[in-house]
This record gives structure tokens, sequence and C-alpha cells, in this order.
């Protein structure tokens, strides 16, 4: 299964370079592995399962020294692209470093993968943007709170394997989806346009860019693609330099050159679009303070009123609550996979998850909105070096320093080369030729999946999408697995016996699965094959699993068979099937049902019936 976002963006590989620049490159090593899926870790040692496994191996000052390098550098990478992730939601700038700050160290602390890094990501604008523009500051805390609380129980219910199951074309669907929409909420800064309101809804949005468009301005335009063209550019001409370390502070030199060289010209920036109340003072772009502790549900920010807790209130929050926790799950969970197979570790799905949710629980007390793994940060962590969860740590504190030491300059970032920026993680997460190239070759049901999930993600959201997706797919293979299930009915001749079948005897095979897709095509012959045969043997050599509904429909055909007293032989039962049916058969007893292991004693068996039939006949 393809990551949902993966090489979320061509920039975060251009800081991966940076690790194999400055960085040592990292070194294959023996790992403790964690126990098999079978084997699952207690609970008791859930939390910090990684940290202790890596600490367990032998942890050093040469382990140390990795991990502290490829910390520093995966923080270089996070700063740019927590604040513009924060900003393409639509809160202020330092509450994406917040979250990178106070989730990405909690989530690295608790969790069960030793190179995970977590932090703000691409896919939650979708979801996180309509929250924040119906509900404002508190409910989108709250809702990040909430969705925490929903990870844990997850974890705790051992639902972390479960994310394996949603199917491929869901994930394409809903991530090309996600890239669009981020795309599409880029085009306000990217061009300067004045917008009348915030739409909550896709097309809304896009009507609203539309009737602004003659608020366009050229200079926030240039400043954007002079952003772009940098990032897709420089990594062709160079791949030592990182393009967004370069992109960005160009393009804030860019915007300064046009203020005060060319009249009339005003270039939007941190500093310039947000303002915070700081010791009762407004501070211009962000903090230059460490994340304070706030209750969540309290104004903030003057977004939104407080929030008050009531059923209703919190009846309301619920299903974006369910949206932050399944994506987070999702592609947490999946970049976690990724991890595995770069850093030859193996993470504890149910352990990350756990830890996903405290993380997502505690960030809203210091500020910062939900938070996930990110599959690029990651990626990167791990070609700088990193050996454990404590490098991850490190970026935490590398993105505080930054806060703490260069808050300022952060400040002169135009808004057009961040919506730049994240034009550049959109296109790279819709990963447009293998959408294009799925459509192309996978079966058309499977098209069917991912057209509709990527049309509702857009049009509606992600969670409506994931869910009809996955039902969608669910029952396509159903219809699939129906059709696999089929059977055949033998009268006279059977190749598997040496004499040919007495007359009154037919042999009836069931091959596949006899679940409620298939039993009543497969069992309904079954009923209509008595009213010609004194006997029939049921083979079911090839029935690997039956379901409840599989169970009932042969129930009610041996019930049907038996009141004209026609004989029923089955032999050849698989485990399970055998044990479904003989669990039945002792509630509910029958004469006409008679057991066997093979054909061969089945057949014989029907003889002895026919032959007494004979016998009392005359």
């Amino acid at each position: 299964m393809r990551t949902v976002a993966v090489a979320v963006a061509q920039c975060e590989q251009a800081f991966g370079r940076l690790a194999l620049a400055v960085g040592p490159k990292s070194q294959p090593m023996a790992r403790t592995r964690y126990p098999s899926d079978s084997i699952p870790i207690p609970l008791r040692q859930l939390p910090a399962s990684a940290l202790r496994a890596a600490l367990h191996d032998g942890y050093g000052r040469t382990q140390l020294k990795n991990d502290v390098l490829a910390g520093l550098v995966v923080g270089v990478v996070a700063l740019p692209l927590a604040m513009a992730l924060a900003i393409g939601v639509g809160v202020p700038p330092e509450r994406g470093l917040y979250t990178a700050i106070v989730g990405g160290f909690v989530v690295a602390l608790l969790g069960g993968s030793r190179t995970q890094v977590t932090g703000p990501t691409a896919a939650f604008i979708v979801i996180l943007a309509p929250i924040y523009t119906k509900f404002g500051t508190s409910g989108l805390l709250i809702a990040g709170l909430l969705g925490g609380l929903i990870l844990i129980a997850m974890g705790l219910f051992r639902f972390g394997r479960l994310i394996a199951f949603i199917p491929h074309p869901v994930t394409t669907g809903f991530t090309a989806g996600i890239a669009t929409v981020i795309a599409t909420m880029q085009l306000k800064d990217f061009f300067g346009l004045t917008l009348t309101g915030t739409p909550e809804h896709y097309f809304e949005r896009v009507a609203a860019m539309v009737e602004a468009r003659g608020s366009a301005s050229w200079a926030e335009a240039l400043v954007g693609a002079f952003t772009l063209a940098i990032l897709i550019w420089l990594p062709r001409l160079t791949r030592r330099l990182p393009a967004p370390l370069v992109a960005l502070p160009a393009a804030a030199l860019l915007a300064l050159f046009l203020q005060h060289f060319v009249a009339g010209v005003h270039i939007a920036t941190i500093a310039t679009r947000f303002h915070s109340m700081v010791g009762g003072h407004w501070i211009a772009g962000i903090p230059q303070a460490p994340p304070r502790f706030i209750l969540p549900w309290a104004p903030n920010d003057g977004v939104g009123s407080a929030f008050v807790f009531s059923f209703a209130n919190v009846r309301e929050l619920v299903p974006s609550a369910f949206a932050v926790a399944m994506l987070g799950a999702i592609e947490s969970l999946l970049s976690a996979v990724v991890a595995d197979g770069m850093a030859r570790t193996r993470h504890d799905p149910d352990a990350e998850l756990i830890a996903l949710g405290i993380g997502n629980v505690i960030t809203p007390f210091f500020g910062g909105i939900p938070a996930t793994g990110a599959i690029a940060r990651t990626a990167t962590n791990i070609r700088s070096g990193a050996l454990s969860p404590i490098a991850a740590i490190v970026h935490s504190f590398t993105v505080l320093a930054a806060v703490l030491l260069i808050a300022p300059l952060i400040g002169y970032l135009p808004m057009a080369a961040l919506a730049g920026l994240l034009l550049l993680v959109a296109w790279n997460m819709s990963e447009v030729q293998h959408f294009i190239h799925t459509v192309k070759v996978a079966p058309k049901s499977d098209v069917s999946v991912l057209l509709i999930c990527y049309g509702l993600t857009v049009a509606i959201d992600m969670v409506v999408s994931v869910a009809v997706g996955i039902v969608l797919a669910a029952l396509l293979f159903m219809r699939r697995m129906a059709e696999v299930t089929h059977f055949t009915l033998s009268e006279g001749e059977y190749a598997a016996l040496p004499r040919p079948l007495p007359a009154g005897v037919v042999i009836y095979d069931i091959a596949g699965p006899l679940f409620f897709g298939a039993a009543q095509k497969a069992i309904g012959t079954l009923s209509s094959v008595g009213d010609r045969a004194k006997v029939i043997v049921l083979r079911m050599e090839e029935v690997p699993a039956m379901d409840a509904t599989g169970l009932v429909a042969l129930e009610s055909a041996l019930e049907r068979l038996s009141q004209i007293n026609v004989l029923t032989v089955i032999c050849g039962l698989q485990p399970q099937p055998e044990q479904v049916l003989r669990r039945s058969q002792s509630a509910h007893p029958s004469v006409h049902v008679v057991f066997s292991k093979d054909t061969e004693s089945a057949f014989e068996v029907a003889e002895k019936f026919m032959a007494a039939a004979a016998t009392s006949a005359r």
C-alpha cells in the first residue's frame, strides 16, 4: 500500500540532502525487533516501547551523537513547514511550531516507532481548516483533544493493525483529493486575493476567489512564482543546497526590494498578517517565547468564543474529532511502515496510536493543533542517521530554539512564498502520475472507488470519502468472492469414484468461501436438487470458511431436505466449517444428516442407505 501523502514535499526531500551533506550517513545496525503481530506487546509495556527497546539494545555516545545531528537537521526541515501548514489551516504560524515542539516531543518519548517524526502535516489542512472556520480556535483545539482521546482508545483496543485493511484506491483517492483542496486554498495568498469572507466548503471557496480576482496583486504573484521557481529548479542544479532554505530567504529579500523601490507595493508577511498578545503587548509575527500553558476551551487569539461544555456542543465536535483521529491514525501508521522499511526496524502500531493520542491530548494545552506522523520528515530523520526516538526529541528542541532565537527574522517571510511552498507540497502529495496510472490499469470497480473517494474528499470531506470508499470496496470484494464461489452437480458418473452413482444419488460440490455474498446462490440450488434425489453427497473440501449467513442458508436447505426424507452426507469439511456445522447439529440434531471424512466413505453411506430403502420398499 502506498502511504498517505508519500513524498509529501519535494522541498523536504531537498532538506534530506542536507543530512547527506553535513551529517553522517545512517549506518545499518542490528536492532531488536518487536514481537510478532500474533504476540502483541502487553498494554503495560506500550508507553515508550520504542525508546526502551533502543536503550535495551545498548545506547552510548556514538548513538547519541548521531541522534543529535539528525534531530538538528530535521528541526531545520520542520521549521518552515510547521509554519506554512498552520497558516494553511488558518491559524497563526506559531501554533504549527508549538505542535512540532510539544506534540513531536511527547509522541517521540512515548511512541512505538524508533524514527518517526511527528508534527503538523499537509493532509490535516483539509480537515482542520473547516473546523477553525466554523468553531474558531477553541473548537479546533477541543477537536484535537477529543481526537487524541479517540486515538488512545484505538490503541488500547488494538485497532492499530486494522489500518492495513484500508484499500489502496481509497487512500489514493482521498490523498489526491486532499492535495487538490490544499492547492486551491493556497491561491488566495499566492495571488494576494482579498476575500470578503471565509467559506467553509470547497466550491464556495472557489467561487469567492473567482469573485475576488480583481484584487490580485502582481507583486504577491511574482514573489510566489519566484519561490516556486527556486523550489523546482534548484534541486536540478545542485543536490547540496536545500531548496527551501534558499527559496524562502530569497523571497523575503525580493519582497523587501519591491516594497522599497516600487511605489504602492505592499506584500503580506508573517509579521504583517499575524499578531499575538504576550504580556499585555501585541507582538507582530512569531512570539519570541516558549509555548505557554493555556486552557483550550478558553478564549484565545480573538477567533471564536469560549467553548462551553455541554452535550450538544461536544456532540457537534465529535465528527470532527473522529476525522482527526482517523486521518491521524492512517497517516502516522503508514508513515511508520515506510520508516520500518528504510531503517530495518519494527514499530508497534498500538503503542504508536496511544502515544499519538496522548500527544494530541497534551498539545492543545500549549496552543498546538493536531499532529500526526510526517513521512518526509521521518525519511529525513532516517537519512540523517537517527537511531532512536531521541532524534525526534532533539528535533522538537531545535524548533524551540529557533522560536527563542530568530523569531523576529521569521516575521519577514512573505505569505506568498509560504503559499508557493504549500503548492509544491500539494503537487507532490497528489502523485498525479500514479493516480493516472491507476486509472488506466486498475479494474474498473477499483477505479470507480478511487474516483468516488477523490470527488467526495473535494466536495464534502475526508471522513465521508473514507467511509463510503471502504463500504464500496467491501461490497465489491464480496461480489468478487461470490463470483469465486461455484458449485457443481454430478449424477450418474463421477470421476473420483470407481463405479457409477446409483440412481437417486447425486454429488453436490461447493468450492469457495460460503459467506453471505455467495451462500444464497450456492445453497439455493442444493434445495432444488432434493426433488429428484434420495441421497445428496455434499462435498465441501474446497470451502475454507463459512459465516453465519452461510450456516443459516445451509441449515434451511438441510431442514427442507430432511422434511422430504432426503439424506444429506456432508464430507471433506475443513476445520472452520466443520466446527460451525457440528456445533449447529449438536444444537439441532437431524437423522437425515451424516458427516463423513471423504468422498469414498460418503459414497459407501449413500449405497447402504439406498440398499436399505430398496429392501424396505419390497
